[in-house]
């Protein structure tokens, strides 16, 4: 009887300090110390072999880490363990969420459901949160799943925790809002919710002051928690993209605290990964650059690091490079892997190095189907992820400058596409201007066939007139554009354009024009005095005799005054 007594005993303390153990890693899992966890675990697994949940909690930081078949091999190993085996198969539930078998981890989830103890809610949390991170997240199912975790048990803040990120998936801020709330003020340890609240604050893009409070409340809670640090970070580089006015000290801020960041991490290859994305949202391409570099020495084979190294080498002049680092990228990774920006610095890249300068200095382009496929994958970038057309400003105004109009006004064409477009106003404009002068370089035969890409540019300028009804070289445009669209329509509009442009700069008085101004006001008086010459005699002599104010010597203007006033 003593012999069970102390067995007892035994297995008591075990499991106990397995407990103590796991939660330790947990802690080292939520702080982003992803080495410093993978080593607690890996080290639990040899001295207790039997706990499932080390087998489990080891998968996941791999899947964090986009490892999954690293992942698969614990959690296939652990479904066999003595204790909690049934975490391993929420484990593989997730890989096959991940690949798209929604009926296999709905089986998996089934088997772990029917299992439970009349007390366990670990398992439904770790469910739900399987939906929540899969590659193809089902933030309905989460929910679903965590509400019958608090069903359970109504003051567990991982469930709370978790089912804020669920409806931040589903775009029910307030509702997150509430959850991260709720999950801190159960638990004041759970620091992730109470970031969580600063996250939701900086994401309104109008708020960063009082996010920057929520994550400093944070580190006067726990001055080591790296994650507020990266969040700092993200936040000053937001804000520093945001009030450009103030770019330098804040994305010098943005830097400092990231450095920070990874100091309170460690400086593994995931870890530099981590830091090589922030230096893309920072645009600091020197440093991305000497990273990707660093990161190659640790591992020559993960095919990641060329995605870093032809961002950075794009960006700093080696066309050539950045082409061939992305197309070994693309070649070597799991598609589902690719982003948007891969396929707009695939694009970019192919479109430097197919444009050179003939001997008077015109762009050409050197190799049309090389610059007609960077096309398309410029576009398909935006069809990946709509947000990165807010970049396509500086591509297409590159373009423009290389008198490269046709392809510059597709690149514009395809921002203009995005209903929250930031540079709505100059895409618009840019559109219609790419278009008009790729217009006046065709020849007659082709201008005869360009009429639609003409209506295109029609749209852009009237879009640019809503955005500033008084922005008078959107009608000068305008006018031109529906004069060389020669129908009786078009002439319409483009007489009530130069009328607008005649109003709004003739209004500035004769002494604040510009030589400019000048010239293109007798562009203006005459194209539209010839049209109401045919419907408005008197309006058409007012425009004549207005012009040659301007321009005495107009011969054209001259003769036109002199024959309606016979």
């Amino acid at each position: 009887m003593e012999k069970f007594k102390f067995l007892g005993l035994s297995l008591l303390l075990f499991g106990a300090a397995n407990a103590q153990d796991a939660e330790q890693a947990k802690r080292a899992i939520d702080a982003e110390k992803y080495q410093n966890a993978k080593n607690n675990l890996k080290s639990l697994i040899t001295s207790k072999s039997d706990e499932g949940k080390n087998y489990f909690l080891l998968g996941d930081v791999y899947l964090k880490q986009e490892e999954q078949d690293s992942a698969a091999l614990y959690f296939n190993k652990g479904k066999n363990a003595k204790r909690d085996a049934e975490y391993n198969l929420i484990g593989l539930a997730h890989i096959d969420l991940n690949n798209g078998n929604t009926s296999a981890a709905q089986a998996k989830f089934k088997e772990v459901e029917d299992d439970m103890r009349r007390k366990d809610v670990e398992q439904y949390v770790y469910m739900g949160r399987a939906y929540i991170n899969s590659d193809k997240p089902n933030y309905d199912k989460a929910i679903a799943i965590l509400k019958k975790a608090l069903e359970k048990d109504s003051k567990n803040a991982q469930a709370y925790l978790s089912l804020g990120d669920a409806y931040v998936g589903s775009e029910m801020y307030n509702e997150a809002y509430k959850a991260y709330r709720t999950a801190f003020n159960l638990d004041n340890s759970v620091l992730r919710a109470k970031l969580q609240l600063g996250v939701i604050t900086k994401n309104t893009r109008a708020a960063f002051p009082e996010a920057i409070k929520e994550f400093n409340n944070i580190l006067a809670i726990d001055s080591k928690y790296g994650p507020a640090y990266r969040e700092l970070a993200e936040t000053y580089s937001l804000w520093a993209n945001t009030d450009t006015s103030k770019y330098n000290e804040y994305i010098k801020k943005a830097l400092d605290y990231y450095e920070k960041y990874m100091q309170l991490t460690d400086y593994s290859l995931n870890s530099r990964m981590r830091h090589a994305d922030f230096l893309v949202l920072a645009k600091d391409y020197k440093a991305l650059e000497a990273e990707a570099k660093k990161m190659q020495e640790l591992d020559k084979v993960n095919p990641r690091i060329l995605r870093y190294l032809s961002y950075s080498a794009y960006e700093n002049g080696n066309y050539e490079g950045s082409l061939t680092a992305m197309e070994e990228f693309i070649a070597k990774v799991d598609p589902n892997r690719l982003i948007a920006r891969d396929y707009l610095y695939l694009g970019l890249a192919k479109l430097a190095s197919t444009v050179s300068t003939d001997e008077e200095g015109n762009s050409i382009i050197t190799d049309q189907a090389v610059f007609d496929a960077a096309i398309e994958d410029i576009k398909k970038a935006a069809e990946m992820d709509i947000e990165i057309t807010n970049e396509y400003n500086a591509i297409g105004k590159k373009l423009f400058k290389q008198r490269l109009y046709g392809p510059a006004s597709i690149v514009f064409e395809v921002a203009t596409t995005n209903p929250e477009n930031r540079n709505a106003f100059y895409d618009n404009f840019y559109l219609a201007y790419s278009i008009y002068y790729d217009h006046v370089n065709k020849s007659e035969e082709d201008r005869k066939l360009n009429l639609e890409r003409l209506m295109v540019a029609d749209g852009a300028l009237t879009k640019v007139i809503e955005l500033s009804p008084e922005a008078q070289d959107a009608f000068l445009f305008k006018a031109r554009i529906n004069q060389y669209m020669q129908t009786e329509e078009a002439y319409v509009e483009m007489a009530k354009a130069y009328d607008e442009y005649v109003r709004i700069v003739s209004a500035k008085g004769a002494d604040q024009l510009s030589d400019g101004e000048r010239k293109n006001l007798v562009e203006a008086y005459s194209n539209a005095g010839a049209y109401y010459a045919v419907i408005e005699k008197e309006k058409a002599v007012e425009y004549f005799t207005k012009a040659l104010e301007l321009a005495p010597e107009d011969e054209y203007v001259k003769n036109e005054l002199e024959r309606l006033q016979k």
